[in-house]
């Protein structure tokens, strides 16, 4: 796990690098908050994580697929057109598409997308432009991983430069929405999240996108 995870670090190192216009600016201000993901598995049941304002806001978000879950869906509103940023770490075997507010996919980080996969690259370099609306990211496991494999990720976006910071930390359900208990492992994945937020609320302001990846993921591995 600690080897694949420090190559999806590696990537994401150099995705942020390519865009260093994401400068924080001035006195940054830090807003977290920890949240159960609904257990919906589909776009309705999505875990809001702001809104993404260019030059003003910068959303970040940590959670875990757990084992026998299929998918985690996270929605946000850009408020004005403009070349969105996002960072990634998290283990590997991991798909992410960004899609509109019709549902259709944007950014689509498999190889084998085509023009979709060529967005994903152009949005992990910040020059993907994007208009003003309603966004949801959608995460699921590459096509032959395994069900029973969890998958730790976080992922941020921004658009130009910040002055905001919003962490959100999303958990499982509560065992009453599914009506399944957690196994030890999906409870030790959630007792790290909970730390995790701790470890968020304790980053200076102004860190660079990696470093607070990195920081969101420090107890995972």
């Amino acid at each position: 796990m600690v080897s694949s995870l420090n190559a999806s670090i590696n990537s994401a190192v150099e995705a942020i690098k390519k865009s260093q216009s994401n400068q924080a600016v001035g006195d940054v201000k830090e807003y977290s908050k920890t949240v159960k993901k609904s257990a919906l598995t589909t776009t309705a049941g999505a875990t809001d994580i702001g809104v993404l304002a260019k030059n003003t806001t910068r959303l970040n978000v940590a959670s875990t697929l757990a084992a026998n879950d299929k998918v985690d869906f996270y929605k946000f509103k850009v408020t004005q057109k403009g070349e969105m940023t996002m960072g990634q770490v998290g283990d590997d075997g991991l798909r992410v598409q960004l899609m509109n507010k019709l549902g259709r996919v944007v950014a689509d980080s498999d190889p084998k997308a085509g023009d979709d996969y060529k967005a994903f690259k152009q949005l992990q370099a910040g020059n993907l432009t994007v208009d003003k609306g309603d966004y949801t990211l959608r995460v699921t496991r590459d096509k032959g991983q395994s069900d029973k494999d969890p998958k730790n990720y976080a992922m941020q976006l921004v658009m130009g430069n910040y002055s905001q910071d919003f962490d959100t930390v999303a958990k499982q359900p509560a065992k009453g929405d599914t009506g399944m208990a957690l196994t030890t492992g999906q409870q030790a994945t959630l007792d790290g999240l909970n730390q995790a937020i701790g470890s968020m609320n304790s980053i200076p302001t102004g860190q660079t996108g990696t470093q607070k990846l990195m920081g969101s993921f420090s107890l995972f591995v």
